[in-house]
């Protein structure tokens, strides 16, 4: 909480005091990040004590505050050498150096700077946090599908030259052969929509 007293004529005649407000769904995304394993650190531009108050209300353990941009950059470059997987989220001008930086910048985009959008590799679309574990989700989800479509499809090539090498597939049926991977591939991929 920050208190700006206002003068007149050298006289103090009044005081507002603004302080940051946590989001709501905040403790929830990082309860949900580290249920899922997820090691939390909290970098930021703001002083100690604001810092460290707003990781108490939400749960972050490990905090770094007073930073600079190329202080941020210098910590996810500690924590890569330390062999992690660095996933940086920020929105703002001071953030874009970091998320450049890292295997995996975040942008949240509804508040986000467009250079902080620009250098990052994912761009959430709305400043609720729990949508980061749903990305992870979506993710990882995509990652199992492509895999599976990988393997799908070497196998299906490889019997299917097998099998018109020979001769047991005439070429009309391995045109037919050769097409038919495909609509199962995209039936599988299909299964990303729902």
């Amino acid at each position: 909480k920050t208190t700006l007293l206002i003068a007149h004529d050298g006289r103090v005649c009044g005081a507002i005091s603004v302080a940051d407000v946590v989001k709501e769904e905040a403790k929830q995304a990082i309860k949900e990040l580290r249920q899922k394993g997820i090691r939390v650190i909290m970098l930021t531009g703001d002083n100690s004590r604001t810092a460290n108050m707003i990781a108490n209300q939400v749960g972050i353990e490990e905090v770094f505050a007073e930073m600079l941009p190329e202080e941020k950059v210098e910590k996810v470059k500690d924590l890569i050498r330390q062999g992690r997987k660095v996933a940086m989220m920020g929105d703002g001008i001071n953030d874009a150096p970091a998320l450049a930086e890292a295997h995996v910048g975040i942008a949240m985009g509804a508040a986000g700077t467009d250079v902080a959008i620009e250098v990052s590799d994912v761009v959430l679309m709305t400043d609720d946090l729990t949508k980061i574990t749903e990305t992870i989700r979506i993710s990882k989800k995509a990652f199992n599908v492509v895999k599976q479509n990988l393997v799908s499809s070497v196998i299906f090539n490889i019997l299917g030259m097998a099998l018109a090498s020979t001769g047991i597939l005439n070429p009309l049926m391995a045109a037919f052969a050769h097409s038919l991977p495909d609509f199962i591939l995209f039936i599988n991929s299909s299964r990303l929509i729902h």
